[in-house]
């Protein structure tokens, strides 16, 4: 019988994983086991990921406040003045952060980004700027002219002033703090020479930019807990990027030392199964939601290891392109085979073939990733681990 079913993305239950747990061998036991309870066979190419935050947990990778503001001292200077430029507003992905680097200076001039923060997290909505006159490439804006022009705004889904949380959060942790909007990160040297570059996807070049315009020192959130200080844990490539808040004075961060754990996986799962099975760690999936205009991708990148079979991107053809153009003529059982024929046959490479013009030009892992982390969720689904199946299969399979 024809299979009709093309790919399906299942959530896998697995028991809370704590530090210190064999993370590899419980995924390839709660695969197995997801699979023998709900009656499915798994196949070679399936992709079995996992969330980045069960693997950092079970490696114990977390780090205090204390422990962030010792690096923050250390790389600064006791006492710092210290630009904090381009932070995104969370609770969850950088507040936690911010009271630790508050902790390690003596002021802190915060730098936010308008009408958003990089992820999309708006201050101020881009029409009231059209209103106001203000030219965001351009303008500089004082705490005290944002409040005069768009006075006390809360996020639209978590109700919360992040300009007066961030505030409240550096005072708290002992330092003084002044907050300025801007979008040109050269204009933080008017305050401070000493600068930490908090912008994730855009961080080099923020640095590049400042180094060329006069900073003493400018770090960016990589460069912060990229080794361990008195016994944290660190992130040798990501610092505290794709960190989040595990309690009120402790953050995990990005897990570190994740190709063993991946080859572990890929070789636990084809000894009991005998199939060749792809795996990926994955944290947040890159998409942007069009009503709230959040961009997703908070963590560095998408998955920070996989397998060797998930590098590259798709190589596809646009089912409708060849419908509507190469077999216009064709309908029933011959348009079918006709289209089956040529993806049989296709190029090796379509990049730039008007025969691909509409496919999606992403890489494999940025894309599974994506849809693992909307099978799994945030919340309470207890769904750490994701199975895909039948994602390289194609309209001839």
């Amino acid at each position: 019988m024809e299979r009709l079913v093309g790919t399906v993305s299942r959530g896998i239950r697995a028991p809370i994983i704590r530090e210190g747990d064999d993370i590899a061998q419980i995924v390839i036991d709660s695969v197995l086991a997801a699979s023998k309870s709900a009656g499915f066979e798994l196949q070679d190419r399936d992709v079995v990921a996992v969330t980045e935050a069960v693997v950092a947990r079970a490696q114990g990778n977390y780090a205090t406040c204390a422990q962030i503001a010792k690096d923050i001292e250390q790389k600064f200077g006791k006492d710092a003045c210290l630009g904090v430029v381009f932070p995104i507003l969370s609770r969850n992905r950088f507040a936690i952060c911010l009271k630790g680097i508050a902790m390690g200076a003596k002021k802190i001039v915060l730098m936010l980004s308008y009408p958003s923060d990089e992820v999309g997290n708006h201050l101020i909505d881009l029409d009231s700027l059209d209103e106001k006159g203000i030219d965001p490439w351009k303008d500089v804006l004082s705490e005290e002219k944002y409040r005069q022009l768009f006075g006390y705004t809360k996020h639209r889904f978590t109700g919360v002033d992040y300009i007066e949380y961030y505030k409240q959060l550096i005072q708290e942790a002992g330092a003084e703090v002044q907050v300025v909007l801007a979008n040109d990160c050269r204009a933080i040297l008017d305050y401070t020479k000493d600068v930490l570059l908090c912008d994730i996807h855009t961080r080099a070049r923020s640095k590049r930019l400042l180094e060329k315009a006069g900073a003493r020192k400018a770090l960016c959130l990589d460069e912060i807990l990229n080794r361990p200080v008195d016994g944290s844990g660190c992130n040798e490539q990501y610092g505290l990027l794709g960190s989040n808040k595990a309690t009120e004075d402790r953050i995990k961060l990005f897990p570190r030392d994740c190709a063993p754990v991946v080859a572990k996986i890929y070789e636990g799962l084809k000894e009991r199964t005998g199939k060749q099975i792809e795996v990926m760690i994955y944290g947040d999936g890159a998409f942007k939601d069009p009503a709230g205009k959040i961009w997703e991708l908070a963590d560095p990148v998408v998955s920070p290891c996989y397998t060797p079979g998930l590098e590259g991107q798709p190589n596809e053809v646009k089912l409708k392109y060849l419908a509507d153009n190469e077999f216009a003529d064709l309908s029933g059982d011959e348009l079918r085979e006709a289209i089956s024929d040529y993806i049989r046959k296709k190029d090796g490479d379509l990049t730039g073939k008007m025969v691909s013009e509409g496919t999606t030009p992403r890489r494999l892992t940025d894309l599974i990733g994506s849809l693992c982390d909307l099978t799994s969720g945030s919340g309470d689904k207890g769904t750490p681990i994701v199975l895909v199946q039948g994602y390289f299969d194609n309209y001839t399979k």
